[in-house]
């Protein structure tokens, strides 16, 4: 059954939501969970892949951008503007501004939404998609970045 958790930041900035996207995945990847980051451009699927290398000293995270190839490895972090393949749709972090595309066969979708008037009214339209679908979701409002 699909969970879909709702973050919200406290700042409208971009920069701000998509280093809070790492720290989910660190946190995910921590865990031994293998998620799918998916993104609206290659533009930033790229950025992603960069921030997770450079987000927090130390700190690796395996990862690759996805293209619709298969990795060699399945204990990666995936990103993408695509559907994920297999097991990589358990967890989709959506960092996009639409639902995932068959977003009922995911485990869990993380949506993340900083404070900008744009991703609030695409986060609502998701809410109101997913809720639609009847699916279960938490909304946790972040406080401090």
């Amino acid at each position: 059954m699909t969970r879909v958790s709702f973050y919200l930041l406290p700042s409208d900035s971009e920069q701000e939501r998509y280093l809070f996207a790492c720290k989910l995945i660190e946190k995910s990847y921590r865990n031994g969970c293998f998620c799918y980051v998916l993104t609206d451009s290659a533009e930033y699927s790229r950025l992603m892949d960069d921030l997770l290398w450079t987000f927090r000293a130390g700190s690796f995270i395996p990862h690759q951008l996805y293209t619709g190839e298969m990795p060699a490895v399945e204990n990666v972090i995936l990103i993408g503007t695509i559907n994920p393949p297999g097991h990589w749709q358990k967890n989709i972090i959506n960092l996009s501004s639409q639902c995932p595309a068959h977003f009922q066969q995911a485990g869990r979708i993380l949506e993340i939404l900083d404070d900008s008037e744009a991703t609030k009214a695409a986060g609502r339209q998701r809410y109101r998609q997913y809720q639609q679908a009847k699916i279960d979701m938490d909304t946790y409002k972040i406080d401090q970045l």
